[in-house]
């Protein structure tokens, strides 16, 4: 299991386009993947899972991953994230 905490800085969150690349990339991985915020856990695999989160702009999220390429899937997801979603 590995885990980050990023914090979202881009200006409508993890909502709609934004969690739509996110979750395209979380399934570019073989490894389980999950998004924490606050006490609740989602699928980062699922795009109503994670909009559910309601993630905004400010949010500190924990990124977790377990499995063969656990530390690459929550590294690219940190770098989407802390880009502002700039490489897509």
């Amino acid at each position: 299991m590995y885990l980050r905490e990023v914090t979202v800085n881009n200006q409508v969150g993890l909502h709609a386009r934004p969690a739509t690349f996110f979750i395209q990339k979380a399934n570019e991985f073989k490894s389980s993947i999950w998004v924490e915020k606050e006490e609740r856990r989602v699928n980062a695999k699922s795009l109503l899972g994670v909009l559910s989160l309601g993630i905004v702009k400010g949010s500190s999220i924990n990124i977790m991953a377990d499995g063969p390429d656990e530390t690459e899937a929550v590294g690219a997801l940190a770098e989407l994230i802390s880009s502002n979603f700039a490489n897509v």
